[in-house]
């Protein structure tokens, strides 16, 4: 793995909506961290480091997080965005332990052009993301499925998703992405659509 990020926030001590909009007006973001102990620790960041970071790391990639002096690896897991504004009101950092599978919601990406496409069929995308269960030094940014090879009828399913290290978690195996017949005609294979 590349050299990880580090971002340095401080402890803040006013809690509430009066001390997170003075934060706020001195372009600084409130956030909580939640260290990998289970404790909660209340944290001011500034407001530029974390747009750049979020626009790097995402929600997916491991960074250092520098409280004061002390280091531990942390991931991004709750943001929020002024409604109508172009900045964070809120982050919640969530502290890990690079040894522990976590479960974490990965983004879908599909690429190529289905070959089923090309003879009329119609490409279906049924979700956007998948959970997957991994450890946080191995969790992808984003899932890439090639479509390039389906022909009409073919499906992409949860459980054909393969991770370097780790799986994907499911309750049923779910069809992801599918190239159908196009409405109103028939298949190859001369049933109905």
């Amino acid at each position: 793995m590349s050299q990880q990020m580090t971002l340095s926030v401080q402890k803040r001590e006013g809690l509430g909506k009066g001390a997170n909009r003075k934060l706020r007006t001195a372009k600084k973001v409130p956030g909580i961290f939640y260290n990998s102990e289970g404790k909660n620790i209340p944290v001011a960041i500034d407001g530029t480091q974390l747009e750049k970071l979020y626009e790097t790391a995402g929600k997916t990639t491991v960074f250092n997080l520098d409280i004061e002096g002390e280091t531990a690896p942390c991931l991004i897991w709750q943001i929020e965005r002024h409604p109508y504004k172009p900045f964070f009101t809120h982050v919640d950092l969530f502290g890990v332990d690079m040894e522990k599978p976590i479960k974490a919601r990965i983004p879908l990406k599909i690429t190529g052009v289905a070959k089923g496409t090309k003879i009329g069929g119609r490409m279906e995308v049924y979700r956007d993301f998948v959970d997957v269960f991994t450890k946080p030094g191995s969790m992808p940014k984003v899932i890439d499925i090639n479509v390039s090879n389906m022909e009409m009828g073919d499906a992409v399913h949860v459980a054909d998703l393969k991770l370097e290290d780790g799986h994907c978690t499911y309750d049923s195996n779910y069809v992801i992405v599918r190239v159908s017949a196009p409405r109103g005609g028939k298949g190859e294979e001369g049933e109905d659509a």
